[in-house]
């Protein structure tokens, strides 16, 4: 295996019903989401199919996806690499995040009946309890649920797609600035106004409370964004 793979951990893809190519893309997000494949990380195919136990062909389309939404790119004598991001991008990225955010909570409040709301307020308890736990990949699969059941109730597929693009290009960041314990305390407040306005239905307030989260996640991250040519 070579230098650049060997502290990176993929899992075995299981072979079930979902489309094999769908199945990597996954794996590969999750990993870069978790900080297991880090922005600059180089990507052996060799290497990622002996991980996953998959054939070059299946990978390589998966990576051609990857590709397009821009999450890898091929840079010179490199090859494929993780793409780091710039900070033009991290900071539109946070700013669109926060519309989207203010949009599917107001659309969730529309929808969501006393048993919907239960599971918001569980699952915020969930994220809570992942930053109190200082685990970064808690924090992570905690937050993806819950963004996952919200989008769900709001009936907004698009936004849940969008969520988990502009997140992914941004996990770089959020592996560095979740896990400082100033950052965690001022999150757990922040979810819980979120789960305070969520419970009252109070939309204004529900918006308010995820551009807040959001606002300050940008603060928290951006000072993390390495110079690049994209910044001018």
């Amino acid at each position: 295996m070579s230098e650049d793979m060997k502290a990176v951990r993929l899992a075995p893809i299981q072979f079930q019903a979902a489309p094999l190519r769908a199945k990597i893309i996954e794996s590969m997000r999750r990993a870069i989401e978790r900080g297991n494949l880090q922005p600059g990380d180089r990507l052996v195919e060799k290497d990622l199919c002996e991980q996953l136990g998959v054939s070059r062909t299946s990978l390589r389309e998966a990576l051609r996806e990857l590709e397009a939404e821009g999450i890898v790119a091929q840079l010179g004598a490199r090859g494929l690499t993780v793409v780091k991001i710039s900070r033009r991008d991290a900071e539109n990225i946070y700013r669109i995040r926060a519309d989207i955010e203010a949009l599917i909570f107001e659309q969730f409040l529309g929808l969501a009946d006393a048993a919907a709301l239960s599971q918001a307020d569980a699952l915020c308890e969930n994220i809570i309890a992942a930053y109190k736990g200082g685990d970064f990949v808690a924090i992570v699969d905690a937050k993806r649920a819950f963004y996952e059941f919200v989008c769900g109730v709001a009936n907004n597929r698009i936004a849940h797609e969008l969520l988990n693009r502009l997140t992914l290009r941004t996990a770089q960041l959020r592996s560095k600035s979740v896990v400082r314990e100033e950052r965690q305390n001022q999150s757990i407040e922040e979810i819980r106004a979120l789960k305070r306005a969520l419970l009252a239905r109070d939309v204004d307030a529900a918006r308010e409370a995820a551009r807040s989260h959001v606002g300050n996640a940008a603060k928290s991250a951006l000072p993390f964004v390495e110079d690049t040519p994209d910044d001018g």
